[in-house]
């Protein structure tokens, strides 16, 4: 068995710097990529990042990869897994909210469609305060078994911290808004075999 190669943070001066050698691979959902991105980064969400395997692999054979998201916590589970992979990779160190409160652009195209511009953390975090006030309501109005609706989101905010995983997150990443159409996806894999 081989030892897989650690990933490396890099902090948002270093990527900066190296950004015109790096091949960017922004991991979060196609409408928070829509919000802004690196410049050139690539968008492969975390839940195709095993798709794109072989073409990430390619792109690492030309140059370094670097794995960006909103805060760090899903491109630090990317690199694990590329890394998993023998797949060297770096990750953008408190991801593109550190780059953006760095003072470096972030990338808006025009013609983006922006149908959904929250981050996923903004979305689980609407989602389960709406869940936690629909259960609290219905409690009091209809029955107080829905009280539980209110048990079983704040058992999941616990289970997610200790875990370091978020399930409401998988389920909101299934949603129409948050998936990559495929022509999307496959210009970015055809962009890193051309790397």
């Amino acid at each position: 068995m081989t030892s897989s190669p650690t990933p490396v943070s890099l902090a948002t001066d270093q990527a900066r710097t190296r950004l015109h050698e790096l091949t960017v691979i922004d991991v979060r959902t196609p409408a928070e990529y829509a919000t802004g991105h690196l410049p050139g980064a690539l968008n492969i969400p975390l839940d195709h990042v095993r798709r794109a395997l072989p073409e990430i692999r390619h792109a690492a054979e030309h140059g370094d990869i670097l794995v960006v998201c909103a805060s760090g916590a899903r491109s630090a589970n990317a690199c694990k897994l590329l890394s998993e992979q023998g797949i060297p990779t770096a990750t953008l160190a408190g991801g593109t909210g550190a780059w953006a409160a760095d003072g470096h652009g972030l990338h808006r195209p025009a013609a983006c469609d922006t149908r959904a511009g929250w981050s996923m953390e903004r979305q689980v975090r609407f989602t389960a305060g709406t869940v936690v006030l629909l259960g609290l309501a219905l409690g009091l109005l209809v029955h107080p078994a829905f009280q539980l609706l209110a048990v079983g989101i704040a058992g999941g905010l616990v289970y997610s911290a200790v875990t370091d995983t978020c399930g409401m997150a998988v389920v909101l990443g299934k949603l129409p808004h948050n998936r990559p159409r495929a022509a999307d996806l496959d210009t970015a894999l055809t962009v890193l075999r051309s790397r």
